[in-house]
């Protein structure tokens, strides 16, 4: 393929971060299931704090964290480096994550979506912004985790909570309800499953502030969580940010399948050398 003087390179740096969003990214289960209170059966409607006064405000919120008996659902979520949407279906052992990834100094815009059932992975990617990029199919392309140099890192179906929302919610040090449904309280995001939700170090450079980071989190009337926001605070060179994470339409998204057809192809080989580097 022609392509105009220093493209190439640029392309492979732009989809470079594809392939470390594919291996390594924070919002899409990076602690795994917890295996603590947020695997609970969920409460009972006659269990809710308005029935219960007494209710532990942070159990409440551990047990309204998706565990997989919800049905399918939407979720979106937003870090120091990324923001993701997409759908999640347990009984398929599917997540599909839809990102656009703004262009940095070299102009190039990457629309990209992974789609992972059980350990299968397919994904779709456009670039555009310059001349001589690489065109990919409009389809699902299937790739062989085998042809990926960081295979063992890509990531494969481990739980419904893709936001991490369980970890860090364990991690709360206090919690109060300050409204039906709204709750808020402190995270002590400095070790633990709770600073894997971060990218490497992240979380060991907030210091002291990494202790006491404030959170909001909101419970639908259905007891589901629908929202968790953390106020991320700067440190050093690092700017303040929102962690967020959103849990939406609950038993009512349309399922995850395996593509088919028209709308599935293999991975050219240009998509193996680009996500390898």
């Amino acid at each position: 393929m022609t392509q105009a003087t220093g493209t190439a390179s640029t392309t492979r740096r732009t989809v470079g971060v594809i392939a470390a969003m594919l291996a390594t990214t924070t919002l899409l289960g990076g602690c795994g299931p917890t295996g603590g209170p947020a695997s609970a059966p969920r409460s009972n409607p006659s269990d809710s704090p308005s029935a219960s006064p007494t209710a532990d405000p942070k159990q409440v919120l551990l047990e309204s964290v998706p565990e997989g008996t919800e049905g399918a659902f939407r979720f979106t979520g937003k870090d120091s480096s990324s923001t993701l949407s997409g759908r999640v279906d347990p009984d398929a052992k599917g997540i599909e994550v839809n990102s656009t990834i703004a262009p940095g100094s070299e102009g190039i815009t990457v629309k990209m979506s992974v789609l992972i059932i059980a350990d299968e992975l397919w994904m779709k990617a456009k670039l555009t912004g310059q001349a001589g990029l690489p065109k990919f199919p409009d389809k699902w392309m299937k790739l062989d985790r085998t042809k990926l140099s960081d295979s063992a890192g890509i990531p494969t179906y481990d739980g419904a909570d893709q936001g991490n929302a369980g970890p860090l919610i364990e991690a709360a040090t206090s919690v109060e309800e300050q409204s039906p449904g709204t709750y808020v309280g402190f995270i002590d995001v400095s070790a633990g499953e709770a600073a894997k939700a971060f990218d490497d170090g992240e979380a060991v450079a907030l210091g002291e502030a990494g202790k006491k980071v404030p959170f909001t989190a909101v419970v639908g009337a259905d007891k589901n969580l629908t929202s968790l926001t953390l106020k991320i605070p700067a440190a050093g060179k690092a700017k303040a940010y929102d962690y967020v994470v959103n849990y939406a339409d609950y038993g009512s998204t349309p399922k995850i399948s395996v593509p088919t057809g028209a709308a599935a192809t293999k991975a050219p080989p240009m998509a193996y050398e680009l996500l390898n580097g």
